[in-house]
């Protein structure tokens, strides 16, 4: 079980989001009053690609300990600077399956789809800060460490200081990968 440490809410294509007191998720569709909200894609780079395509990034959540690593490393990266919508604590995002749902609170839920990729407007918030979203894991293949993305599949407010709580899929699990 984890926590939800701090919501953040953008009306417009800005890469970091302000920090809010709640937060209104909309089954379907993501953030209430977010630029990525959605049916279809809202990154403007996959909009250029295909703007029919399902929106699979409706939720960015990130979680506090990568930003506790970057700020060991000399890069202070504040919650939402990067784009997230919810900061969590106490839950390792990046070690979730495809599919699994995250209660958030007593009503929210979201289905993890994937990880975030990464992208070089990083390097505006702090020097270096793409490359140090990046890493490789123990077979050697490119590990994204800047949050997970998710669908809204239950709608609800979140808060910080909600509980968050797992589900895990049925097996077999399928690891994440960026989307």
């Amino acid at each position: 079980m984890g926590i939800v440490e701090q919501v953040a809410c953008s009306p417009g294509h800005t890469l970091e989001k302000p920090a809010r007191v709640s937060i209104q998720l909309l089954a379907g569709l993501g953030v209430e009053g977010d630029a990525h909200q959605g049916v279809t894609v809202k990154h403007r780079s996959r909009v250029r690609v295909d703007p029919d395509q399902p929106n699979l990034r409706q939720v960015h959540l990130i979680h506090a300990e990568f930003l506790e690593e970057l700020a060991l490393g000399g890069m202070a990266v504040a919650p939402g600077a990067m784009g997230e919508n919810i900061t969590t604590r106490g839950i390792e995002l990046l070690e979730l399956p495809v599919g699994t749902v995250l209660r958030l609170g007593s009503e929210a839920q979201v289905r993890v789809t994937g990880l975030r990729n990464p992208c070089a407007q990083l390097d505006s918030i702090c020097d270096g800060l793409m490359e140090a979203t990046l890493g490789r894991d123990a077979e050697g293949r490119v590990a994204r460490k800047a949050g997970i993305m998710s669908v809204v599949i239950r709608s609800g407010r979140v808060r910080a200081g909600d509980a968050i709580v797992a589900e895990l899929p049925p097996e077999p699990h399928r690891r994440l990968d960026r989307v």
